[in-house]
């Protein structure tokens, strides 16, 4: 491995690793809430078969859930401090706060010039500090911006939105919401000049579109919706900016979107895929089940049942929403009598 030759030393962990991994899971605890807020997409190239548990089965071969936090380091001693304590300490004009507050970027060397990374950007970065399992490489890489499996996993993510901050030859640290101790570091020695997603024309957008739903789909075959949701919701991204109405594609997308969201227990950000996809054709049967699922998990349990009548009177066999009806009508009648125990003793 080429040497460094720059002063960013790895710090010691003297951490057990059973006590390492639970402190990993504390400290991603809050980055993950936040990230998780954000839309990613689902396979509907896969026919993605219907079935009635949302978290099991609403798609065939139901994957395993990624878990997000395995792996992280840190010290758990350092990392009960709020966000607002911790730029107390440091200088204000040293910190970066990514705008969807997934992480704190602490700038250690500033680097020169205007120029960011973009889009097909090639960097080459010195990068230590990353836990084991993350994906990422310890030591000298080259990384490029969009492109890559570098990119699906949770790390993978974070740098990437770190890189696309930092000018040439920065340093810098990143650290997650209410740690103070830094977890990854980085520096950005060069990189290649690359493109806005508003310099690319239609057609270079609706290749790396499908480029980035093939590889969702291959990531939710694999059990990984997680991965393929960060692939959907990049797809879509580079969708939206085409002109309306869009290529048929969105559709697609927001509904395999909606079924990953409903495997990560995210039923809010499902039923606002769903949404979307129904504002383009109202009678997409699998949008309208998987928000009658999200529904229910929402407990709004009216519009979960309007929902799956629907599909009902579409597809009467459909054994899917059957049974998830059957659900909700007895989670409406305990309901119900939960409400009917609580009057009696108010009048009693």
């Amino acid at each position: 491995m080429e040497t460094s030759p720059v002063s960013l030393m790895k710090e010691k962990d003297t951490a057990q690793p059973q006590q390492r991994e639970e402190n990993a899971q504390r400290n991603l605890g809050a980055a993950t809430q936040v990230r998780q807020q954000s839309p990613g997409p689902t396979p509907e190239t896969l026919d993605l078969g219907v079935k009635a548990d949302p978290a099991s089965r609403t798609v065939e071969n139901p994957p395993k859930i990624e878990n997000p936090v395995a792996g992280f380091e840190g010290d758990a001693d350092k990392c009960h401090v709020s966000t607002n304590a911790m730029a107390d300490r440091l200088q204000a004009s040293d910190l970066w706060y990514c705008p969807d507050g997934s992480f704190v970027k602490k700038i250690i060397v500033r680097g020169h010039g205007l120029d960011k990374p973009k889009l097909g950007s090639q960097c080459r970065v010195l990068a230590l500090g990353f836990p084991f399992g993350s994906g990422m490489p310890e030591g000298w890489a080259e990384l490029t911006i969009g492109i890559g499996r570098w990119r699906e996993k949770t790390w993978g993510e974070l740098t990437e939105k770190c890189l696309e901050s930092m000018c040439q030859g920065e340093e810098a640290e990143i650290r997650l919401p209410g740690c103070s101790a830094p977890l990854v570091k980085l520096r950005l020695d060069s990189f290649t000049k690359g493109r806005d997603s508003w310099e690319l024309d239609a057609v270079e957008k609706k290749a790396l579109a499908k480029e980035e739903h093939a590889r969702g789909t291959e990531l939710f075959r694999a059990g990984n919706p997680q991965g393929a949701a960060r692939c959907y919701g990049r797809a879509l991204r580079l969708l939206l900016t085409l002109p309306p109405p869009g290529p048929p594609e969105q559709t697609i997308l927001y509904s395999n979107l909606a079924a990953c969201q409903l495997l990560l227990g995210q039923p809010q950000l499902a039923a606002q895929s769903c949404d979307r996809v129904l504002e383009r054709e109202p009678g997409h049967l699998k949008a309208l089940y998987r928000r009658g699922v999200a529904q229910a998990a929402l407990g709004n349990l009216e519009k979960a049942t309007a929902d799956l009548k629907k599909v009902l009177a579409a597809d009467p066999q459909n054994r899917a929403a059957q049974e998830e009806l059957g659900r909700v009508v007895i989670q409406g009648k305990k309901q119900d009598a939960g409400l009917a125990r609580g009057l009696r003793k108010m009048f009693s």
